[in-house]
């Protein structure tokens, strides 16, 4: 995307890169041959919170050298909003059982730890092998015990971003690079 942003009346823009496209590849590729090495003679199954960690979940299916299984997950706490509405439902479940298996769910981000509680609880109940939490990016003030976190891409300041999967209103999730909104 250029310099233009033009957007709907209201929908914030998105300011200065966070994160840039090759910082976001080279962790993505760690994160993999870190999977790969934990989960060596397994298959793993990567649960994919859509919207938002689509594209990290397809870069990151492909830096694992195993044979994984991709299932995904559409869960809601924001809605059009930059805040979440502390409510969390899920919108599309899984098709694959989880029993037995062991499952990385792949997150785009954390930041209060709600929809991720609230997933944890979910899945385990579904008895999995095993169940792990791959987020790329984590607010610097999440409220989750760091055992939960076993894969993690980047620490971020609490602010609201965007692109590479992450949006505003549906927007700007084509981005290379994660930016900061600005209002």
């Amino acid at each position: 995307m250029g310099a233009d942003h033009s957007t709907e009346p209201g929908i914030p823009i998105p300011g200065p890169v966070l994160v840039s496209a090759e910082d976001l590849a080279n962790r993505v590729a760690e994160l993999g041959a870190r999977i790969t090495e934990d989960y060596e003679g397994k298959s793993p199954l990567l649960v994919g919170v859509l919207k938002g960690a689509f594209m990290f979940m397809s870069d990151l299916a492909r830096a694992i050298d195993l044979p994984v299984e991709l299932d995904f997950m559409a869960v809601s706490s924001y809605g059009h909003s930059t805040r979440s509405s502390g409510v969390v439902r899920i919108v599309k479940d899984l098709d694959l059982d989880l029993a037995d298996r062991d499952v990385i769910v792949v997150e785009d981000i954390v930041d209060s730890g709600l929809t991720l509680n609230y997933l944890r609880k979910n899945l385990l109940g579904r008895n999995p092998a095993s169940l792990e939490v791959c987020a790329l990016l984590v607010h610097e003030d999440h409220k989750l015990d760091e055992k939960i976190l076993k894969y993690e891409g980047f620490r971020i300041p609490p602010k609201f971003v965007v692109g590479y999967g992450l949006d505003v209103a549906q927007k700007y999730r084509n981005l290379s690079d994660i930016r900061v909104v600005e209002n």
